[in-house]
């Protein structure tokens, strides 16, 4: 009847240990979780025969803590991973932290800042010391955090970004890349910090709207003037060009021409160029090729020189009035003296427009030209996408593909320099004469008078980049190797698609020659709070998850969590749902005690369909249908609707329904109350084994006492057996009407919940002669004495329920009632009864629409024959 039995140890009525009779997470969770660790359930073994399921943890900041977007992250690896060490996978989650160089720097400097001290009193190889000093003492707290949570990662296998073995993966793909001309050195514009004193990548650019000015300003005299716009006037001391577009009239006499650069005396080209837009502004701009982006393709496509004005702390260095201003203070000063020599056409304050600002210290980002190493990307990224276009990896959902896409397919060069001195140190050495030395893990670096190493180090996803194949020995072939790559999966947000996923896959693809790392990319929102606005520390609504933690308990956040996480779309959370997840823990909690406390058993075999009753019929075939939809939706990664489906499955069915109707049985006795023992056993048992992914402690704590086995974290996954009995579910849909019914009758007249009222049953010709005694019980019906007078009858699913509600309904109030209903539902049926017989709607409308008016048209009618009947029924008066 079911694949969910096994031999399992002796648990009769009284073998189970007595469970408190309230749940405390904060008792169970802890020591659970060191039990799980110290038994060694997270390992993975290399040599196993298994098959293999790999998934790579997205490695946390070493100097972060756990957030909400950590614990939804985790939630969903750590439900995926538990489910396939049940199915018998042989489960690697690798654990493993990020150097995160800019903001570890930046957390040991604001130490020595404390102490008085830089960096540079340090020197370079004392505050890389001190800086592994620091992580050896206070980072990697987080490790801490995500045992709180419940993640089942593999702790002997904890990889760290600047480790021995991956920073020997790391300068072996340089030297690599570098030999195979696909790293260079070269002089290209960069997002610069001038706080942070670094080159930093796109995804540390954070922009904003902020209010600037817009000026515009007259360059040259005359009919040959023309007018540019700007928001950046310091820059213009920089300008070597004016551009317009090559088919714009207004222009086209000006193109090859110069004009003078006000408050320099320099004397600079008019160049055309199809960058330009003709439509904006004045259809004119300034180019700049040392400080913007746009500018600097100009100035390579036109051979136009590059005039740096500004240092790396974004202090003027051009000759004139405004050297040694800050560009702030240059930008007021530059339009003051413009101003003075009449060339300011139009000035517009306040000018909102989109800044990037560090998203380590908010400082506004000055685009430089610089020296750096770049990794040429054209060939990755063109790999990269035929990955996913062949179908050698999936991205999910799979609307997302079109992002991925739009960004692999127009991908720049990636500047993979920074200028810190924590980090991985670019292996290269320069020497005397201009040598270019680039040295392997396994080689000597050249030494000598005049040979120095390359003084910047890689950016932070450079080695993260590597995440897949490096924390599994790479460049290594270890059994590791051999086993877990590629990952089965890699579960991340969208928002790091393009910059941390494509970086993966470019990489994976190179090193392991095709191969990409990962089969499956399933993509997860970002965590909002209630009103679905992004959390933040500065909007006050920012939420620290062990504070909820602490209060609700670990598995009420996850539920929470899980409940939202539909793929690649925000989850908004607020407290209010984790106290409804921990309300839902307390509920398993007290449903398995009782049944504990009532024989519920997993001893013996299931009695075979023919002895058991309809409703012990009933709850298998909804197990086994049960199984099976959750199966399902975690193939898609549709933990939501999973959750949904266990929560209703597990409240509604298991506890509110079935729980409550085998109580009558108990009470009775004999060969039907131990048969009911039994399904509840094995219905409990599954279903905690079905939860136990998404809240592994309370499953796990009830899961041991009702089984008496070792641990759910090592049980079997449930599966279905394919049995189902439809004329059961049908017999016991037909109960649940009779009872919500009634219940809602006694509600409507005010009955207290446990008021009994006399009550005759007239159940001839159904099913459900079997289950009046539940139904009674249920009810709060008692039978009905020889003085019974039927006040109210209730004729529902071919079962009639009549009370005698004397002294104990208004009458009239019960009339006026019905009647409101009975409006209602004849004015429902006149609306659908009117499109229906409206031909030009039929040719028109969808067939589903159609068969929705059909099916509330049918609806109406039942309920206007059910609430004439009890009208009918009603005492006169």
């Amino acid at each position: 009847m079911t694949e969910n039995s096994s031999q399992r140890p002796a648990s009769g009525p009284n073998s189970h240990p007595e469970l408190p009779t309230q749940y405390a997470p904060a008792d169970v969770e802890g020591p659970l979780y060191e039990r799980w660790v110290e038994r060694g359930y997270f390992e993975a073994d290399a040599k196993s025969d298994k098959e293999p399921y790999t998934i790579v943890i997205p490695p946390p900041n070493v100097t972060g803590s756990l957030h909400l977007g950590h614990a939804f992250e985790h939630t969903i690896i750590d439900a995926l991973t538990r489910r396939k060490r049940m199915q018998g996978f042989e489960t690697l989650w690798q654990p493993g932290m990020d150097h995160a160089g800019i903001a570890t720097q930046n957390v040991v400097e604001r130490e020595l800042a404390k102490e008085g001290v830089s960096r540079h009193d340090l020197g370079r190889e004392a505050f890389v010391e001190r800086v592994w000093q620091w992580k050896s003492e206070s980072g990697g707290q987080i490790s801490g955090q995500m045992r709180r949570l419940g993640d089942g990662v593999a702790w002997n296998r904890e990889r760290f970004t600047m480790d021995e073995g991956l920073s020997k993966a790391v300068q072996t793909i340089f030297k690599r890349l570098y030999e195979d001309e696909l790293i260079y050195r070269a002089e290209r514009i960069i997002n610069w910090c001038p706080r942070c004193l670094t080159a930093i990548s796109d995804i540390e650019v954070e922009y904003d709207d902020d209010d600037g000015e817009l000026v515009s300003i007259r360059y040259g005299e005359g009919e040959s003037s023309i007018v540019v716009a700007t928001t950046r006037a310091e820059t213009m001391l920089g300008d070597t060009a004016v551009a317009v577009h090559p088919d714009d009239e207004r222009y086209r006499h000006l193109v090859g021409t110069e004009i003078e650069l006000p408050l320099t005396g320099r004397r600079i080209p008019i160049v055309a160029d199809e960058h330009v837009d003709p439509e904006f502004g004045t259809g004119a701009v300034k180019v700049t090729p040392a400080h913007d982006p746009n500018d600097f393709e100009i100035g390579q496509r036109h051979g136009l020189p590059n005039l740096t004005v500004m240092d790396e702390h974004a202090v003027i260095t051009a000759h004139g009035p405004f050297q040694g201003l800050d560009r702030l203070e240059a930008r007021s000063a530059v339009v003051g003296a413009l101003r003075a020599e009449g060339r300011i056409v139009a000035e517009k304050r306040p000018y909102t427009h989109s800044v990037g600002h560090c998203s380590r210290c908010k400082t506004t980002i000055e685009p430089r030209l610089s020296m750096q190493w770049w990794v040429k990307v054209g060939p990755l990224a063109k790999a990269a996408g035929d990955a996913v276009r062949d179908g050698r990896v999936k991205i999910h959902p799979e609307d997302m593909s079109k992002r991925y896409f739009d960004w692999v397919d127009n991908l720049h060069d990636w500047c993979i320099s920074r200028q810190l001195w924590w980090g991985h140190r670019i292996p290269v050495w320069y020497g005397p004469n201009g040598e270019v030395v680039c040295v392997g893990p396994d080689e000597q670096p050249p030494s000598g008078e005049g040979w120095h190493q390359d003084s910047d180090v890689l950016d932070t996803w450079f080695s993260s980049g590597l995440w897949p194949f490096s924390t599994l020995g790479w460049p290594e072939r270890t059994e590791s190797m051999e086993k877990f790559y590629p990952n089965s999966v890699l579960v991340t947000g969208y928002d790091i698609l393009f910059f941390w996923v494509a970086r993966m896959m470019m990489f994976g693809l190179y090193a392991m020659d095709g191969t990409p790392p990962f089969h499956t990319i399933a993509l997860h929102g970002m965590v909002r709070d209630q009103f679905g606005k992004k959390m933040s520390k500065s909007f006050g609504n920012a939420v620290n998850p062990l504070d909820w933690m602490d209060t609700y308990g670990s598995d009420a956040v996850r539920f929470t969590l899980a409940r939202g996480a539909n793929p690649g779309v925000d989850v908004p959370i607020g407290e209010d749902w984790v106290q409804a997840s921990r309300n839902f823990a307390n509920k398993i909690w007290n449903a398995t005690r009782f049944a504990l406390m009532n024989g519920a058993t997993v001893e013996g075999e299931l009695p075979a369909p023919e002895r058991l009753s309809a409703t012990d019929r009933w709850i298998l075939s909804r197990l086994n249908a049960v199984v099976a939809e959750v199966d399902a939706y975690y193939e898609d990664y549709q933990f939501a609707k999973l959750s949904d489906v266990l929560y209703h499955f597990a409240w509604d069915e298991v506890f509110d329904w079935y729980v409550e109707l085998s109580k009558t049985t108990f009470a009775k006795g004999g060969a039907e109350a131990d048969a009911a023992r039994r399904v509840l056993g094995e219905v409990l048992d599954v279903t905690l084994r079905l939860l136990h992914p998404v809240v592994p402690f309370v499953t796990e704590k009830l899961w041991t006492s009702l089984t008496g086995q070792e641990s759910v974290v090592i049980a079997d996954w449930p599966g279905d057996s394919g049995f189902r009995d439809e004329a059961a579910e049908r017999e016991i849909e037909n109960l649940q009407q009779v009872v919500t019914e009634v219940r809602r009758f006694r509600a409507d007249q005010g009955l207290q919940p446990g008021q009994r009222v006399p009550a005759r049953l007239e159940l001839s010709g159904t099913s459900l002669a079997a289950h009046e005694d539940a139904m009674r019980s249920l009810l709060r019906l008692q039978p009905a004495g020889e003085d019974f007078t039927a006040t109210a009858s209730l004729p529902v699913a071919g079962a009639t329920v009549a009370l005698d509600l004397s002294g104990a309904i208004d009458v009239e109030a019960e009339r006026k009632r019905l009647a409101k209903d009975l409006a209602a539902a004849e004015k429902d049926k006149a609306q659908t009864t009117a499109k229906l017989s409206n031909e030009g709607f039929l040719a028109k409308a969808p067939d589903h629409v159609v068969e929705k008016i059909r099916t509330r048209q049918a609806t109406a009618d039942a309920d206007i024959a059910r609430i004439t009947a009890q009208l009918a029924a009603l005492p006169k008066g």
